[in-house]
């Protein structure tokens, strides 16, 4: 703040006062002392430059609580603090649900009502400044460690740590250090794409060991690793998974959790490529990976050219999966595609009460990300990352899905929530050619012929990597980091098309690391 504060201060006593007006003005703010509410009620219509407001609750004529009333009608947003000698409950919760900025108790000490101010106005800018120096002094912990042999838990810990960074700079404001994240995120993108590139198969060689211990927990290991050993303790259980859903997007949606719910355990997953809902989610149900739900359960998979749902056997598969572990519980699943789907699964809620197991899929988040790619409007209202958790925040906090976990707490259930992908914001153009009966998707492909760019990742072997070979030179190709595909016919307008969307399907942390966690009911 340039000019002046302006504090404006009712008190029936405020000559006493005097002491704390003359050390505030010392400090740097303008404050203006009256001795009823109806004086300063006056004064801030005249004033429209007032920052804070105190308040006396105990005053004759209009009380402090009047006066708040009064002023929060006016100015709805005017920070005001309420002083008062009285410790008595009733008065903190009435003020407190008038939504003072501050409560203070008399006798007052001049450093309590500097510490206040600060709070108010300079907080933004204290934390924001707390935030750039602490970042300033991780990013060259992050760029030591980015030139060490980094393993599962690194990564891991690495994208934590790029995910926190984030989330803290964007809220201080500071766009000079984002940019600064930026950099050592794309760096650090790049080096993880290597990462996997060099021992992705070597995982699937061995998938009994993608357990999360020194491997990734992979697509196909996820539900042995979370959800079975819940089930055979008998404790009742919800997964949700939310499709296309970023370690980000939780960090910023977990803290809207915790009125109802306690984090028992967070972990991460990696998704299976390619990191598309057909392939991770398939997989992550069946407890195997796409290769051998093509051979072992050939009715419930559809190759990429076939017409329909590629997805429309997940309750198959999920039940194949509890047959093999010997569950004989109650057992349910739900997909929830759109908002009245999701009303009615509340409203049948009582329908889940007494199961020992319910998975509900929540498609929203993939939807957005394949509007953003659509619609101008959406373009506009998830510019960004950022943009793009706030919107699933607002999401969430209006969706049945909200709705349906407070009542699985109430119930008692155990949650586990998770997803079968995330989804980056591209960037960079590379060009392939490929024949016509190819995957469209911008991050994967997968057919004959395929020729591309240098930076693409080729699996010329697709059994090796746990995924089906339709013809006998078919092969699968991932862009990796922020890049798209794009063919040469047409070049400029798919560029323009594609250019700052969110996609899945590649190589990226943003994509494969998600969130997996474990909650239990307050």
């Amino acid at each position: 703040m340039t000019r002046t504060p302006h504090i404006l201060w009712a008190d029936d006593e405020i000559d006493l006062l005097k002491p704390h007006i003359l050390f505030l003005q010392g400090k740097g703010y303008d404050v203006s002392g009256f001795t009823d509410g109806a004086s300063l009620l006056e004064a801030l219509e005249e004033d429209r430059l007032v920052d804070v407001v105190f308040l006396d609750e105990n005053m004759p004529g209009l009380t402090g609580l009047e006066t708040l009333q009064r002023i929060k009608a006016r100015r709805p947003h005017l920070p005001c603090v309420m002083i008062t000698k009285s410790e008595e409950e009733h008065i903190m919760e009435e003020a407190i649900g008038s939504k003072m900025a501050d409560y203070l108790i008399k006798p007052l000490n001049p450093n309590q009502i500097l510490l206040s101010l600060k709070k108010i106005l300079d907080e933004k800018r204290l934390v924001g400044e707390k935030a750039m120096s602490d970042y300033q002094r991780e990013f060259r912990e992050l760029g030591m460690r980015l030139m060490d042999r980094l393993d599962r838990e690194d990564w891991e810990d690495i994208h934590r740590r790029l995910v926190h960074w984030d989330l803290e700079l964007t809220a201080s404001g500071d766009t000079g250090m984002s940019e600064v994240l930026r950099m050592q995120k794309q760096d650090a993108g790049r080096q993880f794409a290597r990462f996997v590139t060099d021992n992705y198969g070597n995982w699937l060689s061995d998938l009994d060991r993608c357990d999360g211990r020194e491997d990734p927990l992979l697509a196909p290991k996820v539900m042995a690793e979370s959800v079975r050993p819940l089930l055979d303790a008998g404790r009742k259980t919800l997964l949700v998974v939310i499709d296309n859903f970023r370690y980000d997007q939780w960090r910023a949606l977990g803290p809207m959790l915790t009125e109802d719910w306690q984090v028992q355990s967070e972990r991460m997953h990696w998704s299976f490529l390619p990191t598309a809902t057909q392939y991770a989610r398939n997989a992550m149900f069946a407890g195997m990976t796409p290769a051998n739900i093509a051979k072992v359960q050939p009715q419930w998979w559809k190759e990429e050219q076939a017409k329909g749902s590629k997805n429309a056997h997940e309750s198959d598969l999920l039940g194949a999966q509890l047959d093999r572990w010997g569950f004989s519980g109650q057992w349910g699943y739900h997909k929830i595609t759109d908002v009245v789907s999701g009303r009615k699964l509340v409203e049948d809620f009582h329908q889940i009460r007494d199961r020992d197991f319910t998975a509900v899929v929540f498609n929203f988040v993939d939807m957005l990300s394949h509007a953003r790619t659509e619609s101008e409007i959406i373009k506009e209202l998830a510019e960004d990352e950022a943009a793009y958790r706030s919107l699933t925040v607002s999401w969430f906090e209006h969706s049945p899905l909200r709705e349906l976990l407070r009542l699985a707490a109430e119930a008692g259930f155990e949650l586990v929530l998770t997803t079968d992908h995330g989804t980056v914001q591209v960037a960079d153009p590379v060009k392939v050619q490929a024949e016509r009966d190819v995957t469209d998707n911008p991050r994967y492909k997968t057919g004959r012929n395929l020729r591309h760019d240098d930076g693409v990742f080729s699996v010329d072997d697709p059994e090796a990597f746990g995924l089906p070979k339709p013809h006998l030179s078919s092969r699968y190709i991932f862009a990796t980091e922020r890049d798209f595909m794009v063919y040469p016919n047409n070049l400029n307008r798919f560029i323009r098309y594609l250019d700052g969307t969110f996609q899945h399907g590649g190589i990226s942390m943003e994509e494969m690391l998600v969130p997996l966690v474990h909650l239990i009911p307050r």
